[in-house]
């Protein structure tokens, strides 16, 4: 039972550090640092930069050092609540573990980065006028997008029992 509960999890955690992995490696091997490549001019731009903070910029100026003991220790301590919460979410809850499953592998895929280069690729940059949001990149969207749909469940308390 266990094997079959956390197959689903490893198949979209691992569809997502795949994807993040490759359009990474696509960025970091195709276009030069701070290049942009316009997609819908005005709106949104493949934009090559590195991001050796966390969300927002989270730390950004502090050491190498510094940096990648937090988000490791972070990221390590996310992916094992992850697992547990997966862990005691029963089958019925599809669209959480899936939220779950997208957040694990958003944090795989960042944090892979983090260990082999100490900073993470971003490439997504969605702007309007003079207004930037911060580049993102895969494992950031599959973040977002799981912690949206874990939100929903605690905002309309459709969580299993014991969680």
């Amino acid at each position: 039972m266990i094997r079959q509960n956390f197959f689903f999890l490893l198949s979209v955690a691992g569809l997502v550090v795949f994807l993040d992995q490759l359009t990474k490696y696509w960025v970091h091997t195709f276009m030069a640092y701070g290049s942009t490549i316009p997609l819908i001019p005005g709106f949104f731009d493949l934009t090559h930069v590195h991001n050796p903070g966390g969300a927002f910029g989270f730390l950004a100026s502090q050491s190498e050092w510094i940096r990648k003991a937090v988000f490791l220790f972070a990221s390590g301590l996310a992916t094992l609540m992850i697992l547990f919460f997966y862990y005691k979410t029963p089958p019925a809850f599809g669209w959480l573990r899936t939220g779950l499953a997208l957040i694990f592998g958003g944090a795989v895929g960042n944090m892979a980065d983090r260990i082999r280069f100490g900073y993470v690729i971003d490439f997504l940059d969605v702007y309007w006028k003079g207004w930037h949001w911060p580049a993102f990149n895969v494992a950031d969207s599959a973040i977002c997008v799981g912690m949206a749909i874990f939100v929903w469940h605690v905002i309309f308390r459709k969580l299993p029992e014991g969680f």
